[in-house]
């Protein structure tokens, strides 16, 4: 009797022990990956990358090459011409949603708009070629791009921080006569 009640003891210990580590493991945030692909049919070629955006993080600040130094870009000041960009961020976040700018023109159209909390930007070009444009970034990404001190600068390495608390997102197309890049984040490991 001893022995039956020994193994049902260390039954029920092993079934707390499992049902413990299973909760822990549904609770643990899942890994977000960022993906790009691109296709190019004029030349035959492809690029796939999907990358955790924890590894992301972690290479971001490692890179110092060109005007990417420490996870963060240098912009020159001729980049901003004269526009305080940090001011017309704060009235976009606190503004509520709307189509602020909206420009047809014979060879192009352009929109600028925020939704849901993201930041929308759609170009349209009607050449020949027929580029188009479109661009998706939660505000609170858009935030941790310019959450650095410094006026040049943009924080890349925060953004991609903060795109692992934004849900499954395109954030970004562009396509034309033979070309195609496509820039999401999501859950998956490996693209669609």
């Amino acid at each position: 009797m001893q022995k039956a009640m020994r193994a049902i003891g260390v039954c029920c210990v092993l079934a707390l022990t499992i049902s413990n580590l299973a909760v822990t493991a549904m609770a643990a945030p899942t890994e977000r990956y960022i993906h790009i692909k691109v296709n190019d049919s004029s030349k035959g070629e492809s690029v796939n990358v999907n990358l955790p955006l924890s590894m992301a993080a972690a290479i971001l600040p490692t890179v110092n090459k060109g005007t990417l130094h420490n996870g963060h870009v240098t912009i020159g000041a001729a980049d901003f011409n004269g526009v305080d960009v940090r001011a017309i961020l704060q009235a976009i976040r606190t503004a509520p949603d709307n189509e602020f700018v909206t420009v047809k023109e014979k060879d192009q159209d352009v929109r600028v708009a925020k939704s849901n909390g993201d930041l929308i930007v759609h170009v349209l070009d009607k050449s020949k070629d027929g580029e188009k444009v479109d661009v998706t970034i939660p505000m609170k990404v858009v935030d941790a791009l310019f959450s650095t001190a410094k006026e040049n600068e943009l924080d890349v390495a925060a953004a991609v921080r903060a795109l692992s608390d934004a849900g499954d997102a395109v954030l970004v197309t562009v396509q034309d006569a033979t070309e195609h890049v496509r820039i999401w984040i999501d859950s998956h490991s490996s693209a669609e």
